[in-house]
């Protein structure tokens, strides 16, 4: 799980896996296989560095 933030500040655990879509438009969204829509404070270049870091973890 990565753990990003929601505009409103709270935290939340994603399972990277279910990620299918991560945008910019100013904000960044995050589109999940499920089509539920997140909107989260970290960037899109955030959120690939943490899912990059789980699957180096999880391999390891």
């Amino acid at each position: 799980m990565i753990e990003v933030t929601r505009i409103n500040g709270t935290k939340l655990l994603v399972n990277p896996d279910l990620i299918e879509l991560c945008e910019e438009t100013p904000d960044t969204v995050m589109t999940l296989t499920t089509g539920r829509k997140i909107i989260v404070k970290e960037s899109r270049q955030d959120i690939k560095n943490l899912v990059k870091s789980y699957r180096k973890d999880i391999l390891a």
